[in-house]
């Protein structure tokens, strides 16, 4: 049965109403300049909302014409408009514009899409949209949104944006060109997100076959005092630097992730040394733990709800120098956010692991005594042999060695519990690569990154992930679903 497109444009033109306008949209009701519209979609791609708007604001201070645009420099176009994703990039796109506009076009903006494409930084879904927004001329721009929802939809059956847009121009009503990204990308910002979509939600979902689907997890209210809205996104993802993160597009995966507390290890900064735009995140407390030695270590932690109380370290010296430990109270349990030491080369510093891996459980059943535990972070262990690629070579090695993995077997047989792998025993799931060889490319990893529950929790974890799709990092993040 084809799916009825009319109907469910019909449905979620009403329902989308209330939602945040995508910003290009949002610069298109303030002004019809087509330079305007193609600056701010050419800053869209890869960025949150929010931050274009904002980046397009500072820009366009300084410079709203081609003209002005062309007396500023790579550096200062980089400092006005970070942090956008690939500020770089945008940059020097942006330095190109005005004299590749003058040479090819005499100044103008063109309102071809074949004649746009020729433009620095600009691709086929920017062009479709400064043709459709800007000139009010029909063209489907498709973006990751529109790609995904409507094979989700099986209205396309396509493998790329480009092909999404190739089928559409044959069967989508004339109609709906226009309008059609817009009404998705607020869609699938707001109730069908990439990750666990709200299908329990949706106003299309008695029509949607939801094709690839796997929807989030609801708790129905059976009289245990769970019900959906009780269930929360934790996170926890080793950002390998901070600073080098914020860079390869952090804030953009922060907001894809929608998570309600964010955990971060290795975040190698002091807070001083951070932007405002990381440090005051709207709709986040942040709660910062660096190591004493600068560009080393270090955790943080970003919550939605303001804790009971945050405790930073182990209390013990040797440890808490280098910001391993960050420690929220919650109403009803503890999060434990810790960063693992390396026992490196030649196993040169498994003495202090092994301490410092003692001292973490006692700790852990130290609280469990009082409300349920949550530990997350890089625990610098693959537990056991379907947790990393090579394990006959690896087995004396940091990460891998009997010491580690014996600890790991403690923590198992005192109850607690690896929550990734209550939901899935498949092999080949890894949360960090190494830089070399290519590794991430050839899948050649280790699953190093946990969510660990205390015995009497294990019923509140709802479901579990390793979302080895975002980049930044030299690892991934991974993810529960806690009730």
């Amino acid at each position: 049965m084809p799916f009825p497109i009319e109907s469910a444009v019909v449905l979620l033109q009403e329902e989308v109403a209330a939602y945040q306008v995508p910003v290009v949209d949002l610069i298109a009701a303030q002004t019809k300049d087509p330079f305007k519209v193609l600056v701010a979609t050419i800053l869209s791609a890869r960025t949150k909302d929010e931050v274009t708007a904002a980046a397009s604001r500072r820009l366009f201070k300084r410079a709203d014409t081609a003209d002005e645009l062309d007396r500023l420099s790579v550096p200062e176009l980089e400092k006005i408009i970070y942090p956008v994703g690939f500020f770089r990039n945008k940059a020097k796109y942006l330095t190109a514009l005005p004299g590749v506009l003058r040479e090819e076009f005499g100044g103008r903006i063109p309102d071809v899409v074949e004649q746009l494409v020729k433009l620095p930084g600009v691709g086929r879904k920017t062009a479709n949209l400064v043709v459709a927004v800007a000139f009010n001329k029909p063209a489907i721009c498709v973006d990751t949104h529109v790609h995904r929802i409507m094979n989700i939809w099986g209205y396309v059956q396509t493998e790329t944006p480009l092909q999404t847009e190739m089928a559409l121009r044959e069967k989508l009503p004339l109609k709906y060109w226009i309008s059609i990204n817009s009404l998705l990308v607020a869609f699938g910002q707001g109730t069908c997100k990439p990750r666990f979509p709200h299908c329990d939600r949706c106003v299309v979902a008695g029509m949607c076959p939801k094709i690839g689907v796997k929807p989030r997890k609801v708790l129905l209210d059976s009289g245990n005092k769970s019900s959906a809205s009780s269930v929360r996104r934790f996170v926890s993802w080793n950002v390998n630097g901070l600073r080098a993160a914020l860079k390869k597009g952090f804030l953009d995966s922060l907001h894809e992730l929608d998570a309600e507390i964010l955990a971060l290890q290795e975040i190698k900064a002091l807070p001083d040394q951070l932007p405002d735009e990381v440090k005051y995140i709207p709709g986040y407390h942040a709660y910062w733990y660096p190591a004493r030695k600068k560009g080393y270590s270090g955790t943080a932690v970003l919550s939605r709800k303001e804790p009971l109380e945050v405790v930073y370290g182990l209390g013990k010296e040797e440890f808490d120098d280098e910001g391993r430990v960050l420690t929220l109270e919650y109403d009803n349990f503890y999060f434990i956010n810790i960063y693992f030491p390396n026992a490196q080369h030649g196993l040169k510093r498994i003495e202090f692991k092994q301490a410092f891996n003692r001292e973490v459980l006692q700790y852990m059943d130290m609280l469990a005594q009082k409300k349920s535990v949550v530990l997350c972070g890089d625990l610098n262990v693959a537990h056991k042999e379907i947790d990393l690629a090579n394990p006959k070579t690896n087995i004396k090695n940091p990460g891998f060695s009997a010491e580690e993995r014996a600890w790991m077997d403690e923590v198992v047989g005192a109850g607690y519990v690896d929550s990734f792998r209550m939901f899935n025993q498949e092999p080949e799931q890894y949360s960090w690569w190494s830089y070399r060889f290519n590794a991430r490319a050839k899948n050649i990893g280790w699953r190093i990154d946990y969510f660990v529950v205390d015995p009497g929790s294990r019923d509140r974890v709802k479901d579990a992930a390793i979302h080895d799709d975002i980049l930044g990092s030299d690892h991934c993040p991974v993810s529960i679903e806690f009730a």
